[in-house]
């Protein structure tokens, strides 16, 4: 039984599209320069993605309307000088056990394989423990092919320091099973604030390796936007933390 709810909101067609996931990470690198994306180029959302295996919270915002744990998809048709196809993925949560994971990423890797998807790229933050004065970007690929096309535009390959944890990893590892090359890009970062600066980092990478332009002006005021998203969700975690503790069951005078 699958454990991941797709609700497609329109019917496309689309010409071997790119499939490229940016869901929340380290300095939410790669949902900023997504969001960034998605609203620059114009995308349009055609899925929602919903999973038990996200956090069990709704996010209340400014406005007092509840916005629901998930994934969305989007794409674009005919970008830039080469004309491809593009499906994003982005956020507000990924799953919390490894296993929720896995599910989840399967079911997408073959929900958006019915479009044609012939590349993957995943989009993240790598945490130096350095601040950067100007964020580099790093690499690593399925494949020899795919290395060479990072390091050509200066992308530093990571080499032997460890793994990429969560969707942008298994992403990647999804789709070698499937006969899908990937990359992913990673932009340096301290990891625990909103990172504009890494976020245009990598967008410009990419920009490069599909051949598109975009203007990254309003990227630091996506960042905030997004810090607001991210407390509010931090401090409803916390809450729910801190009433556990408590354990008081017999109190059930609280919102929840």
């Amino acid at each position: 039984m699958k454990t991941t709810e797709i609700t497609v909101l329109e019917d496309i067609e689309l010409d071997n599209p790119i499939f490229i996931e940016a869901l929340p990470g380290l300095g939410h690198v790669g949902k900023l320069a997504a969001d960034h994306m998605i609203d620059e180029l114009g995308a349009t959302k055609f899925a929602e993605i919903y999973s038990p295996t996200f956090p069990p919270q709704v996010i209340v915002k400014e406005d007092g309307i509840i916005e629901n744990m998930k994934n969305e998809l989007y794409y674009l048709r005919e970008v830039g000088e080469d004309n491809l196809d593009l499906i994003i993925l982005v956020g507000n949560t990924q799953s919390l056990s490894p296993e929720g994971q896995y599910l989840v990423c399967k079911d997408i890797l073959e929900f958006v394989k019915q479009y044609g998807i012939d590349r993957i790229y995943t989009l993240g933050g790598m945490v130096t423990g350095q601040p950067p004065e100007s964020p580099k970007v790093f690499g690593a690929a399925t494949n020899e092919e795919n290395a060479e096309l990072l390091k050509e535009i200066d992308i530093e390959l990571r080499s032997n320091d460890g793994g990429i944890v969560g969707a942008s990893g298994l992403f990647l590892g999804l789709g070698v099973r499937q006969g899908i090359p990937g990359s992913c890009l990673m932009g340096e970062t301290l990891g625990y604030f909103i990172d504009a600066e890494s976020a245009e980092a990598i967008l410009n990478k990419l920009s490069i390796l599909l051949n598109f332009d975009i203007n990254v002006d309003k990227l630091e005021e996506r960042a905030e936007e997004t810090r607001q998203m991210i407390a509010k969700a931090q401090q409803m975690e916390q809450d729910m933390i801190n009433k556990a503790n408590a354990g008081n069951a017999d109190d059930l005078r609280y919102i929840g």
